[in-house]
């Protein structure tokens, strides 16, 4: 596709061939999403293979869901008319980037629960990002689509309350249905970059929405028709975590929580990822991101949205 403008009659028949422009589709019968739940599994990073990283994916959902099987579970969620977009953070580079092993468990998950793998895609920011932290670079066949939005944004901007920018396209288009795959880590600004500040990466100016913590900015995007309208699901990588430093790769600030995360609840996916995040710091003799400076403020607005639970009290994290 070429960029500034929309897709040409050729461009969309192409897409169309490719099971991507499906018209918006409606969560399937029997979905329930279990608002505050996070579920988690462990997960070491010593041996990890694709087995392992399976299992953990395959548990967090069911713990998520309240279901026996997370294919089930994601068959309610999704159904097989979707273009499934799954929205990865790979900013911090490969040592802080969601694993291709969990990444390639959720896709085989969302093919056993009827998505075509055809109708999958996995993209970031840039196919660079993409490429640096593991991916290969697909516009067509394979076991999934694969790529950056490099640049290729909506001609015209909309608005979210405070926000007013031009969406990528395979948000705005070419996608039905959304996850958030990020990752366990601080913000130097907003406090949290775990699920919600994901979507950071699909609007064209960012670098305007950083003043107050990125609140109520972060919130603003998240509700915006294009991502709440069709986010299904987000699952977090905590394999290994960072605590202090981010959003970019700080060595000294990481540390092996060993955990994957998943809720269909974004707000409390976050909240939850703050938990954390403060446990750690008070281990290490660091003021809470709050003492600090930086505490995700964003989350109470996306909560008084009505986009999740981003209260400590109904936040409940299911491990086993």
């Amino acid at each position: 596709m070429s960029r500034g403008r929309g897709p040409t009659r050729r461009e969309l028949a192409q897409l169309a061939a490719a099971g991507l422009l499906a018209g918006r589709s409606v969560v399937a019968a029997g979905a329930t999403p279990r608002p505050g739940v996070v579920g988690t599994a462990k997960l070491v990073a010593e041996g990890l293979d694709r087995v392992a990283a399976r299992r953990a994916v395959e548990l967090s959902i069911e713990r998520a869901l309240s279901v026996e099987r997370a294919a089930a579970g994601l068959a309610a969620l999704f159904s097989p008319s979707d273009a499934v977009g799954i929205k990865l953070n790979c900013l911090a580079g490969p040592r802080l980037s969601p694993r291709v092993e969990l990444v390639e468990a959720l896709v085989d998950l969302l093919a056993e629960a009827g998505v075509s793998r055809s109708r999958i895609l996995v993209f970031e920011r840039s196919s660079r990002e993409l490429e640096r932290a593991g991916f290969s670079i697909r516009h067509s066949g394979g076991p999934y689509l694969c790529y950056g939005t490099d640049n290729q944004w909506d001609r015209e901007p909309s608005t979210s309350g405070s926000i007013g920018s031009c969406f990528a396209r395979e948000v705005s288009t070419t996608c039905t249905a959304l996850v958030s795959f990020g990752v366990v880590k601080d913000h130097d600004l907003s406090g949290v970059s775990a699920g919600i500040k994901n979507w950071y990466g699909v609007i064209h100016n960012p670098n305007k929405y950083h003043g107050s913590n990125c609140n109520p900015y972060m919130a603003d995007v998240l509700r915006h028709p294009f991502i709440a309208g069709k986010l299904r699901l987000t699952v977090l990588d905590g394999v290994e975590a960072q605590c202090q430093g981010g959003p970019a790769f700080y060595p000294s600030g990481t540390f092996p929580l060993g955990l994957v995360a998943a809720s269909a609840d974004p707000v409390a996916a976050d909240l939850w990822a703050w938990q954390v995040l403060d446990a750690e710091r008070a281990r290490r003799g660091l003021p809470s991101l709050e003492a600090d400076g930086r505490a995700p403020s964003f989350i109470a607005t996306a909560a008084r949205y009505g986009l999740g639970v981003g209260d400590p009290a109904q936040l409940k994290a299911v491990s086993g």
